[in-house]
């Protein structure tokens, strides 16, 4: 299994994703604008389930922000139960003002 990889495309969008070669085990979906980073989604494969690879994303992305001074728009559900569950190692880069209701 491959190392968190960024990949973006030319319109300010992309993805963190896990790979085993060339299987993709996990995605995280975001854009990137010169002051935030908005997570859209989350998606594991079923296979890869239970292994720990959202919160892997998770880390990365997060990592990602803070290295870019970014605020991170949580939109995606996973994201933003994880923010909300645990505020103490998110309140830096969470964006509260564009998140989800609830």
């Amino acid at each position: 299994m491959e190392e968190v990889q960024l990949i973006l495309t030319g319109k300010r969008r992309g993805s963190f994703v896990i790979q085993d070669g060339e299987e993709l085990l996990g995605e995280m979906v975001l854009g990137i604008s010169s002051r935030y980073l908005t997570v859209y989604h989350t998606e594991i494969s079923p296979k890869a389930e239970g292994k720990g690879l959202a919160h892997q994303l998770l880390t990365t992305m997060v990592a990602y922000a803070r290295e870019h001074s970014l605020k991170v728009i949580p939109m995606c559900p996973y994201v933003h139960a994880q923010f909300k569950r645990h505020p103490e190692l998110y309140d830096d880069v969470w964006e509260r003002a564009n998140q989800l209701p609830g």
